[in-house]
């Protein structure tokens, strides 16, 4: 390998040279530069409208998020609990208007049998002071 010396080898010149006496002038170019150029104020509210619209679309967006959750939330869909409370307290309505009302697919989900297990049955028949009128009603 060759020896590698600095101080013999041919220095690269610099692309960049600064012309004579540039910087002696170079305060007074810049002064009367900033007093010639003024800089265009722009008042906010006549600024684009396509921000505006963007900003307006996206507020309008997020305040119809908790509308949406709550019209979800008051649905139609009643739930077993809230219909039996409803018509236990309603005095007017009797079990043979409930009757009419049912459907075939109604009567045949009434008919399903529900098996209770022997422990249910005693604690119902232990807790209750009319025994003979539960057995009367099963049979």
């Amino acid at each position: 390998m060759k020896a590698f010396k600095l101080e013999n080898e041919p220095k690269i010149k610099s692309g960049f040279n600064t012309p004579e006496n540039y910087f002696d002038d170079f305060s007074e170019k810049v002064l009367q530069q900033l007093h010639q150029k003024e800089v265009k104020v722009i008042p906010f509210y006549k600024r684009k409208k396509t921000l505006s619209l963007a900003a307006a679309a996206v507020i309008g967006f997020a305040l119809m998020i908790p509308i949406v959750n709550n019209y979800k939330a008051t649905s139609n869909d009643l739930d077993e609990a809230t219909l039996e409370t409803y018509l236990s307290y309603q005095s007017n309505i009797s079990q043979y208007d409930l009757i009419q009302k049912l459907d075939d697919s109604d009567i045949e989900k009434l008919n399903n049998n529900i098996t209770l297990e022997d422990e249910t049955l005693e604690d119902i028949l232990s807790t209750s002071p009319n025994i003979e009128h539960l057995i009367a009603e099963q049979n």
